[in-house]
């Protein structure tokens, strides 16, 4: 029971679409109406409010660590043991893209995902971000970035930590952000995809009545 309960909140807490709340507070137009549509800080940033785009991208990667840090601080208390620890992990990042408080409509994960991957351990976030900053910088897209990124977490956890249920839960998260970049992929192939510091659509401010 107290493993459930872990599992629920941290899908709720994943739920909080801070793409949305941030553009709110910020005053700008739904994220999930215009650019790619994306309710993530790429897709905010394309409004040209890098503070928006920011607040975003700090929020959606706390939450992930969060719920996973809390979850493991609580653990030995409530007795949920590390395949609990490993559902929570995949609760939180599916809370993210598929929110119950904004009609399941949610981003493709990489900043939770990050997250997580921090609220599992610290050297484990730490080699995930280097790699995502790598090919970011070598390449300069951001989606090819997070593919590669996701690619090399289950490595690198399995080389830290060797075979459990958390690394199960890598793996599953590694590949659900892969498949929510299967567009990107696309366009990467397709020699479309824009990239870190290209053309933005922008994005007005809700017109008032």
């Amino acid at each position: 029971m107290n493993t459930l309960i872990f599992v629920i909140a941290a899908y709720l807490i994943g739920s909080i679409s801070f793409a949305v709340v941030m553009s709110r507070v910020f005053g700008l137009s739904d994220p999930r109406t215009y650019g790619s549509k994306n309710p993530g800080a790429t897709n905010v940033l394309r409004s040209g409010n890098k503070k928006a785009a920011i607040a975003t991208l700090i929020g959606d990667a706390l939450k992930g660590w969060f719920a996973v840090w809390l979850a493991q601080l609580l653990a030995d208390r409530y007795e949920v043991s590390e395949a609990g620890i490993a559902m929570v992990a995949l609760a939180v990042f599916i809370g993210h893209l598929w929110p119950v408080f904004f009609r399941f409509v949610g981003g493709k994960g990489v900043a939770t995902a990050l997250g997580v991957l921090f609220g599992l351990n610290p050297w484990l976030g730490v080699a995930t971000l280097v790699t995502w900053l790598v090919i970011a910088y070598a390449f300069r897209y951001s989606s090819l970035a997070a593919l590669i990124a996701a690619l090399f977490a289950p490595f690198y956890y399995g080389l830290l930590f060797g075979v459990d249920e958390k690394l199960f839960a890598v793996v599953v998260m590694s590949a659900m952000l892969m498949w929510r970049h299967s567009k990107n992929i696309s366009n990467l192939i397709a020699g479309k995809e824009s990239k870190i510091g290209g053309s933005k659509t922008a994005a007005a401010t809700p017109k008032k009545k």
